[in-house]
């Protein structure tokens, strides 16, 4: 039995983000870009109450990033979808209104499944689903139709298992089944969002 089959998978939240038009800019200004969306993403992870051991380390993507949740009984995936992802939206806002020639918009992607580790890294067939939800030409397109600093992309698991039971904070109406992928020979579905921005009072702390 070789290296890579002696090792189970480990179950994680996978959430995989992506800056819109980043080829078109300078190396000077891809360097301020990874240095605000990592505050950004670490601000708003804190401010959520994600515990950094929950979290730590991000896998850098050049012109994004991904972040693998450890399952913890104080971060359920209801957290992202009702509190991180309008954080992250309405953060993002603000930083482009202050730093209007440093904004930048994301798409995201949200999955849950087994993911393998070596020493190279991260690798399996549900970061391979995340990344071809993330990539999507569908969530691409509807970014450039949308003038807000975010959309979502989420899988068909993450829609069954948490959004289509109606929890508080969580609009299942804003999602539509808008990707379809063939990945591995099967099908998977995933689902769209623009999401709103959360209320002020929402992150005062």
């Amino acid at each position: 039995m070789d290296e890579v089959t002696r090792h189970h998978p480990r179950q994680r939240v996978i959430i995989a983000c992506d800056v819109e038009g980043s080829t078109s800019r300078t190396n000077p200004a891809k360097a301020a870009l990874r240095s605000d969306m990592y505050d950004l993403l670490e601000e708003t992870l804190r401010a959520c109450g994600i515990p950094e051991e929950v979290w730590a380390p991000f896998h850098d993507r050049g012109d994004g990033a991904m972040l693998l949740l450890r399952p913890h009984d104080d971060v359920p995936k209801t957290l992202l979808l009702d509190t991180f992802v309008p954080m992250m939206t309405e953060r993002l806002s603000a930083h482009s209104a202050t730093y209007p020639g440093r904004s930048f918009r994301l798409r995201v992607a949200i999955h849950s499944g087994e993911v393998h580790f070596d020493r190279r890294g991260v690798f399996g067939a549900d970061i391979d689903l995340t990344f071809r939800l993330l990539n999507s030409r569908d969530l691409k397109r509807r970014l450039r139709e949308t003038g807000a600093p975010l959309v979502l992309a989420v899988s068909d698991y993450i829609h069954r298992a948490v959004i289509s039971h109606g929890y508080d904070g969580i609009d299942g109406r804003t999602f539509e089944r808008a990707i379809c992928l063939q990945v591995g020979g099967q099908r998977h579905d995933g689902w769209i969002q623009v999401p709103s921005a959360p209320a002020a009072d929402l992150y005062s702390a």
